[in-house]
């Protein structure tokens, strides 16, 4: 059991801490100590369900339905593209930090959330499809623990850099930390949202 539960473990870390969407608002929201433990349940929960209906099967019908990942991979495109713009927008103000702040409300934060978390199909396809395949392959005794330890990889992920980015907020909150790292996101998702476009 504790096998199965340490490879979910490092099943779940290896797939979740490529750089992505989530992980640059977890970092953002943890710098800018801006509603992080609303981003953090969201990202959290999200994940947890979405690797355990891989678990139980759904991975094989996501795999049926290509029409929707297809929707969804260009859903993501879009999301990303502007994620990346109000990124490097953010990075031109010249008050940085406190600007974007004070334009960002609970209700704009959960929807982003949500909107990073369920418009891009990686998501679908490493926690649903690859997490899931992977979990059926430990044998009826080892689905459960695998499940467990991939669910705790992701916990501990998200914990991890968001609390590490908002014990380390007094000094990447600076401003021109903070636009170097704005440009960096943005860089990363469009990089992202290319791979995307591409297949």
């Amino acid at each position: 059991m504790i096998t199965h539960l340490i490879s979910g473990l490092l099943a779940g870390w290896s797939l979740i801490i490529a750089v992505g969407p989530q992980n640059a608002l977890v970092l953002r929201q943890g710098i800018r100590r801006e509603h992080l433990g609303v981003v953090l349940t969201i990202c959290i929960v999200a994940d947890v369900l979405l690797i355990g209906a891989g678990a139980v099967g759904i991975g094989a019908i996501v795999l049926l339905a290509p029409w929707a990942l297809e929707v969804l991979r260009w859903l993501g495109v879009a999301y990303l593209l502007w994620f990346a713009w109000t990124s490097l927008r953010s990075a031109k103000e010249a008050s940085g930090l406190r600007a974007d702040t004070e334009q960002r409300g609970l209700r704009s934060i959960i929807a982003t959330t949500l909107a990073l978390t369920f418009l891009n199909p990686g998501v679908y396809l490493d926690t649903v499809v690859m997490l899931g395949n992977l979990a059926n392959q430990q044998g009826p005794g080892g689905v459960l623990p695998f499940t467990l330890g991939a669910m705790l990889g992701s916990v501990t992920w998200f914990l991890g850099i968001g609390l590490g980015a908002r014990s380390l907020s007094g000094y990447l909150a600076r401003p021109r930390v903070w636009q170097v790292l704005d440009v960096v996101i943005a860089v990363v998702l469009i990089i992202l949202a290319v791979r995307l476009a591409l297949g």
